[in-house]
């Protein structure tokens, strides 16, 4: 039986809601410090999961809690767990691009039950249940009927963590670029999900990212009817990141071919 009833998912999105206040406040950013020389964390990324992990705590007493700003080797993924990145998008917050998002997701048996992905500024909020739909603040949402490759915009990332992979994911991007209407690259992989999940996007690839990343965002893009896995078709994996491929499914096989080229 889900841990997750009906009152408690609500009590999830409130809270979420809530810590939403912080990332639209533009004098919120404190303090800023270098992870890496392209990975940063700010005081806003501790202060929302403080007070998610804390929230969450109290509406699901024993459930586990995976967040980006603590350590996860721990976590048993038989039991249930939350998955949290406070921010998504930390450098677009950084330099008030508004594009980042709270992202969260309860994972049971090894699986996503339930995920909502919340961008403060634009007030949207994606919502999905296992096997229930998804939603943007309330009113259900589908991918794209785009089936051709050359009718479609898509969205890819260029790993700035990883500086190592540039080269790759530029050809990537060019090979995508010459066989798409254009490419986009914002920066915030959970709306990057949602975004194919609603229909403005029909792509969307990255060549590393973490679970708390696309964890929501993997179930409202398949709840909407599109498709994320592996670029060679596996399942993502919750307890370790790595590459993407999401899509509206329709053009899911014509985008792993690219990417095997």
């Amino acid at each position: 039986m889900t841990v997750l009833t009906d009152p408690l998912a609500e009590g999830a999105v409130r809270a979420v809601w809530e810590a939403g206040r912080l990332l639209a406040d533009p004098a919120a950013v404190r303090s800023i410090r270098a992870k890496s020389e392209t990975d940063y964390v700010t005081n806003v990324d501790l202060e929302v999961q403080e007070f998610l992990r804390e929230r969450l705590a109290a509406l699901t007493p024993g459930v586990q809690f995976m967040g980006e700003e603590q350590d996860n080797s721990c976590l048993d993924w038989s039991r249930p767990c939350w998955i949290l990145d406070p921010v998504d998008g930390t450098t677009n917050l950084i330099h008030q691009f508004r594009r980042s998002a709270i992202s969260l997701a309860l994972a049971e048996g090894g699986q996503i039950v339930f995920g909502m992905v919340y961008n403060p500024y634009t007030e949207e909020c994606f919502t999905a249940r296992r096997g229930g739909g998804a939603f943007r603040n309330g009113v259900p949402i589908q991918v794209s009927a785009v089936s051709r490759l050359e009718d479609s915009l898509l969205s890819a990332g260029t790993v700035p963590g990883q500086r190592e992979l540039a080269d790759a994911a530029f050809r990537q991007m060019r090979a995508l670029y010459d066989r798409c209407q254009d490419v986009r690259r914002m920066g915030c992989a959970s709306l990057e999900l949602c975004d194919v999940a609603c229909g403005r996007l029909e792509g969307y690839v990255e060549l590393s990212l973490q679970p708390w990343d696309y964890a929501a965002g993997m179930l409202i893009l398949a709840e909407a009817g599109g498709q994320v896995t592996a670029p060679g078709g596996a399942p993502l994996s919750l307890a370790e990141g790595g590459p993407l491929l999401a899509s509206n499914g329709r053009l899911h096989s014509a985008l792993q071919t690219i990417l095997k080229e």
